[in-house]
């Protein structure tokens, strides 16, 4: 009797343009143990020389307190004007039609490919007394290049991608056709966008304000040359663990930037699992 061949079976032997599964496995392995395994494991061992009461001591000193102050509220404030403005940005390049849209679109990845250092430069030129934006500002007691504000901005500039990038193709899944019939059945804009459009939106929200902050936490480069470096006052974190390492203070630096690895590898992975529970919902839902 002839054995049934199924699809799934014709397919597994069909010829992979891909090597099998172990090569590409060990292949991955390696990749990822040498740029990402390797260096965290030798921060795990600069912590591993640190006992609890030397950690304690290294984390509640009062210059680290006030830079780990400056930085996440200055990447949390960022963060809201980054998810604010890039749902704006992202529905505006999806929605719309209008001259000069391409070139607006790839200004969004241009934070991707500019060197941070010129960014920094960049707006320091910008917003210092004596810049295009400052000079403005000025007369009127306002002061952004050296000062918490700075930092903000430059956060906000180097993080934006992420949340215009995360929003953008559920935009362009949306069905308009639902939006129409919310119009038809009595419902206003805002109850529309509430009720139909945010929802579905939320997941891509929550990843990319979430991804804006983990990047704003680490940012350096467009920091430093904007932010005036005034220990207590607008001193990063970043910054302060590169003082530690020329101080050949490495257990203090491991210390800093162990703490602010642990943060950000935590709250990617509860990004990950509330997103996936937004998906699992609309799922649900739909």
């Amino acid at each position: 009797m002839p054995i049934l061949q199924t699809p799934l079976d014709a397919l597994r032997r069909r010829r992979s343009p891909f090597p099998g599964f172990g090569l590409t496995l060990g292949v991955s392995v390696t990749f990822v143990t040498l740029i990402v395994l390797l260096p965290l494991a030798g921060l795990g061992w600069q912590l591993s020389q640190l006992g609890l009461s030397d950690y304690l001591a290294v984390m509640s000193d009062e210059r680290t307190l006030a830079a780990l102050r400056v930085t996440i509220g200055a990447a949390a404030l960022a963060t809201l004007v980054n998810g604010l403005f890039g749902l704006i940005l992202a529905w505006v390049l999806v929605r719309y039609r209008f001259f000069g849209r391409s070139a607006l679109d790839a200004l969004v990845d241009l934070p991707f490919a500019l060197p941070t250092s010129v960014a920094g430069i960049a707006l320091v030129a910008l917003y210092s007394k004596d810049g295009w934006i400052g000079s403005l500002i000025a007369p009127l007691g306002l002061q952004i290049a050296y000062s918490w504000w700075g930092i903000v901005i430059a956060m906000t500039f180097t993080s934006v991608p992420f949340a215009v990038r995360a929003i953008q193709p559920l935009i362009e899944e949306l069905d308009p056709d639902e939006e129409a019939a919310a119009w038809t059945l009595g419902a206003s804009r805002w109850q529309t966008f509430i009720s139909i459009v945010l929802p579905k939106l939320s997941p891509g929200i929550l990843t990319g304000t979430g991804l804006s902050f983990v990047r704003s936490l680490g940012e350096f480069g467009a920091v430093i040359f904007i932010a005036g470096n005034i220990p207590y006052q607008t001193e990063i974190a970043s910054l302060l663990i590169m003082i530690r390492l020329d101080e050949f203070d490495y257990p203090a630096a491991s210390a800093i930037a162990g703490t602010m690895l642990a943060l950000s590898l935590v709250l990617l992975v509860l990004i990950n699992v509330a997103q996936t529970r937004l998906y699992r919902r609309l799922e649900g839902g739909s």
